[in-house]
């Protein structure tokens, strides 16, 4: 798979680190609660269709970006950079 990265280029998926779903992001469950730390952990949707994921350029520049892909066929559809809501570098 191909990321076409706003900043460097195409590049291989093998130099960006996927982080999960870009329109859900999951906060750790404050108390220890087994149950809800199980949903953390294990529990996230699957969609079949065009989907937003966050992914991190680890191996060029390290921006975070938002990469658009088709799950039934992994075509990637665009990545844009994602907005940061911290210091750069951080996950946004």
């Amino acid at each position: 798979m191909r990321i076409p990265c706003p900043y460097c280029g195409e590049r291989s998926n093998d130099e960006f680190t996927m982080l999960g779903d870009a329109d859900a992001m999951l906060a750790r469950p404050a108390e220890n609660d087994p149950t809800k730390f199980h949903d953390y952990l294990y529990l996230r949707r699957n969609p079949a269709g065009q989907h937003r994921e966050l992914w991190h350029h680890s191996a060029g520049c390290r921006r975070w970006l938002i990469v658009s892909r088709d799950t039934r066929t992994h075509a990637v559809l665009g990545a844009t950079f994602a907005a940061a809501r911290g210091a750069e570098g951080e996950a946004p």
